[in-house]
């Protein structure tokens, strides 16, 4: 059984922060749900759907007497927020977050806060590419990864508090360092971001093939980099900005092995490409096996229509302090 929280902040109801809210509500996991956007249109749209009793463009009385404040802002904003917020925090009163960075975020975030209260950073690894508190649902965090980067020393509560709120949105929660996180993540999301949003850009700036064609002729593999590269840009740029060590690192092996690939093909080294493709398979079989994606025909594609419930990324929001969240495809 889940605890119940008494009183939530959610800052920035995006995909992700109106998800959360969504979910909070339909699971009973908060007597009391805040929503904070920065942007009047989000908090008005906010009421209408009836996803928080309390909704406000103020931080600091949003995040007043609330026992679990989450920002689901971009990580390049994260810093400010917390700063903004951080005076205004009641005793006790814990702070996560939903970023796909966590050793950037934790040196953001961390030195804002009193010795009164507890950072556990959090990333659930689910998403989609659309944006804005209609995008939100109730599970889109079911049977998916959410990841916790508690500091050293953390207080145990206050862990279990996250904790607790994941699982009972749906999570598979899972603990590691911050540095760790990064470090996969950067190998499982965000280089496949990068290769993606490289693809599509090359395709576009290509002479021989007019914009049309790349449309007209995009149902197969393309198509499925579109969807990535469609992410939201100012999550993905800060993300890219923050995690830049792990990504270049992970960027490097994947130049090596590129390079060794481009070499099997020149030299007609068919059991090279074979060995690897079948190495490859293997591991889209272990995703679906472990629930991570669907084993419907054609990736359980509507007929003639865009991919039904499939499962892209993470969440985010403003370009400055507490702002609109967006939050789109990617994790």
């Amino acid at each position: 059984m889940s605890e119940v929280v008494e009183r939530i902040a959610i800052v920035g109801l995006g995909l992700i922060g109106s998800s959360i809210a969504r979910g909070a509500r339909t699971y009973g996991l908060a007597r009391t749900i805040v929503a904070i956007d920065r942007d009047p249109a989000v908090i008005e749209r906010v009421r209408a759907l009836g996803l928080a009793e309390t909704a406000t463009c103020d931080p600091v009385e949003g995040v007043r007497d609330a026992d679990l404040v989450i920002l689901c802002v971009p990580v390049g904003a994260i810093g400010a927020v917390a700063e903004a917020i951080a005076p205004h925090l009641k005793p006790g009163a814990v702070v996560s977050d939903v970023g796909s960075v966590k050793a950037a975020v934790v040196a953001a975030v961390a030195p804002h806060l009193s010795d009164a209260n507890t950072f556990v950073p959090a990333h659930p690894v689910a998403g989609t590419e659309y944006s804005g508190p209609d995008s939100g649902f109730a599970t889109l965090f079911s049977n998916r990864w959410c990841i916790l980067t508690p500091p050293e020393g953390a207080e145990a509560s206050a862990v279990e508090r996250v904790r607790s709120l994941w699982q009972g949105l749906g999570a598979i929660v899972e603990t590691m360092t911050p540095e760790h996180h990064d470090l996969v993540l950067a190998i499982t999301s965000h280089v496949p971001h990068l290769i993606a949003y490289n693809i599509v850009g090359t395709a576009a700036d290509l002479e021989e093939v007019t914009q049309s064609e790349v449309i007209k002729f995009s149902a197969g593999g393309f198509r499925d980099f579109t969807r990535i590269a469609a992410s939201d840009p100012t999550m993905w740029r800060d993300i890219f900005l923050t995690n830049r060590d792990a990504v270049l690192e992970m960027l490097g092996r994947f130049n090596e092995d590129l390079s060794a690939l481009s070499r099997a093909i020149r030299w007609g080294d068919g059991e090279a490409l074979h060995e690897l493709f079948t190495r490859t398979r293997t591991i889209r079989r272990g995703i679906v096996a472990m629930g991570q994606e669907t084993a419907e025909a054609d990736f359980g594609r509507a007929r003639g229509g865009a991919p039904s419930g499939s499962v892209r990324s993470e969440s985010a929001l403003p370009d400055v302090a507490v702002g609109t969240s967006r939050h789109g495809a990617g994790s």
